[in-house]
């Protein structure tokens, strides 16, 4: 496809095709100029990264979008992402204190004022499609709630998110939020919302767009808080890091991946999984082979458990040098075949600082236990996934950053199975599994969802 400005990629989700937008380059940050960075403010930092990958958005205006955005009020402290000083090396970086305490937030609130800013622009109104495995939804639905020309229309895995992110999305009664449950695992939801973007007539009589990881705006959005944590660890601009990301459906690592490509000095990308290890298993044996519905387990970190990583055709993009109809043919076999193979690229994988690793119900106990003597902190599920995998991926003298994936009030019953106390939980979210909830229960049928969306939209 022809190269398109920033806002039309924003509101249009998916290319034309299909396929996932990709900048046409990388800028390139130096050495001169993550010092000269080194003193911004996260707003500041996020309206640099921003601009080199937006020309379409005048700069007094993306300036007042990041400002307004990302502020001690909506994120609870003037760092935005502050960095706790583990031990051995060991970092963790705290992305869960917004408005749904879960690392989506980080994202979704600076989309949610680019949508509304492109939307003015033109006068315009927009209905969002997204899927959620628990965390995104309800981030998108924060964000998004009130805003002039915007409604939201959520699918969720029946059954497979947790009470408290249930009652999260599901409580919200707000007339331009729509739930829907849908009978199957993310997958399935995730499957839906491409089929509907693939619609070309669909998508534009009802004015579709989608706040996905697919959203290449929000990937950008993700690549801030790997710079800021970079800059808030290493005191010098040549110094490696790594970092560990719990990773489902990849847009999180992958936004580490585009700050590696932009010059980010990491060393190594550590991919931790849960029990649905697809990606634990494509990185050490260069096969990829997304797995069934009834393959895909219902573990004590439910928002990873994702079998179609949708964010990884992206590095597959990089890795087969932004040859996009290589990437269509892979894809094209997974169609047909069910997986494909690259093992015989696997030393390049390294090269891109991919390593990969799987935790379990009984590992993620230990670690919340162990982090909890430790640390006097509770942790969630996801997190001690990605604490557990790092340990194993630790090189002396890299300091090694986990990203926090959400606050451990979202998985009380691991946190009591695993500590024998109730998670902490924000005054504002007391009771929210007893509010009225509402959502419309669905089979995952296209069909459906469509004429759903058509009579409401």
């Amino acid at each position: 496809m022809a190269p398109v400005g920033f806002l039309q990629v924003l509101l249009g989700g998916l290319a034309p095709d299909g396929g996932l937008v990709m900048p046409t380059h990388y800028p390139k940050i130096d050495a001169a100029t993550l010092k000269a960075w080194r003193q911004l403010s996260y707003a500041d930092l996020a309206f640099e990264i921003f601009s080199r990958f937006s020309d379409d958005i005048p700069e007094q205006d993306l300036r007042q979008l990041t400002t307004a955005t990302y502020t001690e009020a909506v994120f609870g402290s003037k760092e935005i992402t502050p960095v706790t000083n583990l031990s051995n090396g060991l970092h963790l970086l705290q992305l869960s204190n917004g408005p749904t305490l879960a690392f989506k937030d980080m994202a979704m609130q600076m989309l949610g004022s680019l949508f509304e800013y492109a939307l003015a622009k033109n006068n315009e109104t927009l209905n969002i499609l997204g899927a959620t495995s628990g965390d995104t939804g309800s981030a998108a639905e924060y964000a998004m709630r009130g805003r002039r020309g915007v409604k939201v229309f959520m699918l969720t895995p029946a059954g497979r998110m947790s009470p408290f992110q249930a009652a999260q999305m599901y409580s919200l009664l707000d007339p331009s939020i729509f739930n829907i449950a849908v009978n199957g695992v993310f997958d399935d939801c995730q499957d839906l919302v491409k089929a509907v973007s693939n619609d070309a007539d669909f998508k534009a009589r009802y004015k579709i767009g989608t706040v996905n990881s697919i959203n290449w705006a929000r990937v950008l959005a993700q690549v801030v808080y790997y710079f800021k944590a970079y800059l808030a660890v290493c005191a010098d601009e040549t110094s490696p890091v790594s970092f560990a990301v719990p990773s489902g459906n990849f847009g999180n690592v992958c936004a580490g991946h585009v700050a590696r490509m932009m010059g980010l000095p990491i060393a190594q990308l550590v991919v931790a999984t849960n029990e649905n290890n697809v990606l634990q298993e494509f990185f050490e044996s260069g096969i990829y082979r997304p797995r069934a519905t009834s393959e895909t387990w219902a573990t004590s970190s439910p928002s990873m458990d994702i079998s179609k990583a949708s964010n990884f055709e992206r590095f597959i993009y990089d890795l087969h040098g932004q040859d996009g109809a290589k990437v269509a043919a892979l894809w094209q076999a997974l169609d047909t075949q069910g997986s494909f193979d690259l093992s015989s690229r696997k030393a390049e994988f390294a090269a891109f600082g991919f390593v990969a690793g799987a935790s379990s119900h009984a590992l993620r106990l230990q670690t919340i236990r162990e982090f909890s003597r430790s640390n006097n902190r509770v942790i969630d599920t996801h997190t001690a996934d990605g604490l557990a995998v790092a340990k194993r991926f630790q090189q002396n003298g890299i300091p090694m950053i986990c990203l926090e994936t959400a606050l451990p009030a979202k998985f009380a019953e691991t946190i009591r199975e695993a500590l024998n106390i109730e998670p902490p939980r924000p005054a504002q979210f007391a009771g929210i599994e007893n509010k009225v909830q509402r959502f419309a229960a669905m089979p995952a049928q296209l069909d459906l969802l469509k004429q759903y969306v058509a009579q409401r939209a």
